[in-house]
């Protein structure tokens, strides 16, 4: 095997807001992808909406840079669990890997993750501790819990023996020790360069590359990203595909670019080891392997963690389904969901006995809320249930569910209450740290079901000031069953309109969801009953008007003001029997079954069996 010492392949990977799109941003000030005097946004890798609005990266992107003639490509990953599969298509394409950890929180939950795929893959890690500007900055603490996360997660001695810089990712400095001089990130790129290869590739070998990645051109159509395993390829050179049923296809790519910057730069020919794009290529999808039509020899299928939650997906059957939306049909929403599989590894699509349905199956509800948030704003109506988590059976026939490692930090005033809810959860407490800091760090063992809608009721429980994070631990036997909401619903008992007299006469029953003018109709959830029974009222009642009149019949309606539902919130509140209805311009709670009078029957027919 031959190393291509004129690349690099490097993704950066860290926890959630420990500054890996922001040290992207000086990479590319100090690589020379900005012309001079061109601005730059903040976190340019966030391309996305979602991601600009949120902070945070939803899908893995690719960029390049040169230093010292070596061209760099750099793979910006996401930090969040629910985005794992991200992290594991994007790996496929790397040599190695800089690990970037925050020097005052340390590793957390999603470290372990992303540093376990990047281990298991036989990769070299670069260690870069940053923010070692904050005040409460501890980084030979951090250097050494580091070392034990190493150690825990059975690294080689080759992948222990790590170098560690010290950064500061928004003032663009790298340091090798931290009293170094802060000048710029120099020793990061010489870290690139001599701890992590070139690409390594046999020179007898015929052209091989791994799809990792897919993309849409409207003028180019379907794209295949991946890193050329072997060999060279030419520009609308004849092609085969094989995919999982190790068939080869023909094809031919009508375009062949490569990652210069930000942007893609047309070439007639890449060599071992790059990251390229293939354009013109339809029927493609993750982990396929494009290869020679002379010489078709499959690569090893990038494979993926399985699903650990399941949703309901279907179309919007309540009354106000296509006044607000432009595509409604099932098989708009089919081939949505198909599409997202695409691009998605750690995604899948099932057919349901309802044929207007799907099961939708991913890693987690924030990762089904950024789906459904985004065919929102794509024009799409839909109705999708509450996050269910998917079990498996032992050998024993016994029923094993997902179970989280669950990191609290919190006030240690709050200590109590996080912990008798998460007992009330079937959460067991595994580790507990206080450093006389005036928080704690708790650790706990939780079903995945507990978690699901938890977090709205921690941060309510620590006033905002509690950080929680997990990963998914493994699987275990069922646990019990427990109540995950206390609270019943207030269910509009007819159509119309909310009117502030009625609605001001329904305060006392709980909170509601509805205003004033808002439309309703039978079934529709308006607001969270204060006991834990569901109860149907009429939301458009109107005063009675008499031609008499007498002191204080006129008072003025005062209502509190309306908290707003969001998709996250609704997620977490539907029960079983409850769908979110997804609008591009409204979130509505309803019952799956509208009629008041079938919900009485088949409450009866519970009872009475």
């Amino acid at each position: 095997m031959q190393h291509n010492e004129s690349l690099r392949n490097v993704a950066i990977i860290a926890h959630v807001d420990h500054g890996k799109t922001t040290l992207v941003d000086a990479l590319f000030k100090q690589g020379g992808v900005l012309r001079a005097g061109q601005q730059l946004d903040d976190r340019v890798m966030d391309s996305m909406d979602l991601e600009r609005e949120r902070g945070i990266t939803i899908a893995a992107k690719n960029c390049a840079v040169s230093w010292n003639g070596v061209k760099i490509n750099i793979i910006d990953t996401p930090g969040h669990a629910d985005f794992g599969g991200e992290v594991e298509r994007s790996l496929s394409m790397t040599t190695g890997a800089i690990l970037l950890v925050d020097a005052s929180e340390g590793p957390l939950p999603q470290t372990r993750f992303v540093l376990r795929k990047t281990l298991e893959a036989g990769l070299p890690v670069v260690v870069v501790i940053n923010k070692i500007d904050r005040k409460d900055a501890r980084p030979q603490e951090v250097l050494n819990e580091i070392y034990d996360l190493f150690i825990d997660l059975d690294a080689s001695e080759a992948q222990l023996e790590f170098p560690v810089l010290y950064a500061i990712g928004r003032a663009g400095v790298a340091m090798n020790m931290i009293d170094d001089e802060q000048k710029d990130l120099s020793p990061l790129f010489e870290a690139i360069l001599k701890y992590i290869p070139g690409p390594a590739h046999d020179p007898e070998q015929p052209f091989q590359m791994l799809v990792a990645d897919l993309d849409y051109s409207d003028y180019l159509g379907r794209l295949a990203v991946g890193r050329i395993m072997h060999g060279h390829v030419q520009s609308k050179e004849s092609l085969a595909c094989i995919g999982e049923d190790g068939q080869p296809r023909p094809l031919r790519a009508t375009k062949l670019q490569v990652y210069d910057g930000l942007q893609l730069a047309e070439v007639e020919t890449a060599q071992p080891g790059d990251i390229v794009v293939l354009a013109g290529i339809e029927d493609v999808t993750i982990g396929d392997t494009i290869c020679t039509r002379e010489n078709p020899r499959a690569l090893p299928r990038i494979r993926v963690d399985e699903p650990t939650v399941a949703m309901r997906f279907g179309i919007n059957t309540s009354p106000l389904s296509g006044r607000e939306g432009k595509l409604v049909q099932s098989r708009a929403i089919h081939d949505r969901l198909v599409k997202e599989t695409l691009r998605n590894v750690a995604v899948r699509v099932e057919d349901t006995a309802d044929r207007d349905a799907f099961l939708v199956k991913g890693r987690g509800e924030f990762q089904m809320a950024i789906l459904i948030e985004t065919m929102r704003r794509e024009g799409f109506e839909l109705s999708v249930g509450r996050p269910e988590v998917i079990l498996q059976k032992d050998e024993n026939g016994k029923t094993l569910e997902p179970i989280e490692r669950l990191y609290v930090d919190c006030d240690e005033n709050f200590m109590g209450v996080v912990t008798e809810k998460l007992a009330q959860r079937k959460g067991r407490m595994v580790n507990c740290i206080n450093n006389g800091t005036g928080r704690v760090r708790l650790e706990f063992s939780v079903p995945a079901r507990g978690l699901i809608g938890y977090r709205d009721e921690f941060l309510t429980d620590t006033k905002g000031t509690g950080i929680m994070n997990s990963y998914l631990d493994g699987y275990e036997e069922w646990r019990g069953d427990f109540l995950t909401r206390y609270s019943g619903s207030i269910v509009a008992d007819r159509a119309g309109n909310g009117v502030a007299y009625a609605l001001y006469n329904l305060e006392p029953r709980g909170i509601l969801f509805v205003e004033p003018g808002d439309p309703v109709y039978e079934g529709m959830i308006i607001g969270e009953h204060n006991r834990d029974n569901d109860i149907d009222v009429n939301a458009t009642k109107e005063k009675k008007l008499t031609n008499l009149r007498a002191s204080g019949k006129d008072e003025n309606v005062t209502l509190t003001p309306v908290k707003r539902m969001t998709l996250e919130h609704a997620l977490h509140f539907v029960r079983e029997d409850e769908l979110v209805e997804v609008t591009p311009q409204s979130i509505r709670l309803r019952k799956s079954e509208l009629s008041a009078q079938k919900r009485y029957q088949t409450a009866g027919k519970r009872k009475s069996s």
